[in-house]
């Protein structure tokens, strides 16, 4: 089973996929969606260019997603939820199974503690799929972590 995670932003969405073997996950494939759309409603029509084309390209039967969760800033917090939305809609369509986690849930479940650190949550997500040698950002460690909870727990 081939799942893809993600870590929702507005011009910077971190991807990961992996895939769950028997007894083991597999690293696929992690990095950046760098939305570059001028104008939000640019952004949000190369964001689901892009979120269909990793769809497209993996062919994940899961998408887990970070739940999006209180932010300062409302209007940074609205753009999120905007790109968001692009991204559970384009999954939806494709037929993928949607499934969601707090940021706290996703970092106790990966770190054992719920405000761990994002080198904390990198360095686990090396060692749960076997990838010391891994050089990725936080956005993208981030959305292979969301993908190894959701399977772990596939609800």
């Amino acid at each position: 089973m081939t799942i893809l995670g993600i870590d929702p932003g507005t011009r910077r969405i971190g991807y990961g996929v992996i895939k769950k073997l028997p007894g083991k996950l597999g690293f696929v494939s992690a990095g950046l969606l760098k939305i570059k759309g001028g104008d939000d409603f640019s952004a949000l029509k190369e964001t689901r260019r892009q979120i269909e084309g990793i769809i497209g390209k993996f062919k994940p039967e899961i998408l887990a997603i970070e739940k999006l969760y209180f932010m300062r800033n409302q209007k940074t917090g609205i753009q999120v939820a905007q790109a968001r939305g692009v991204i559970l809609l384009s999954a939806l369509e494709k037929g993928l199974k949607i499934l969601e986690y707090a940021p706290n849930e996703i970092k106790a479940g990966i770190t054992g503690y719920g405000f761990a650190d994002k080198k904390a949550v990198l360095k686990m997500v090396k060692l749960i799929l076997g990838k010391s040698d891994l050089d990725i950002v936080d956005d993208a460690s981030d959305a292979l972590a969301v993908a190894i909870l959701a399977s772990q727990k596939g609800r």
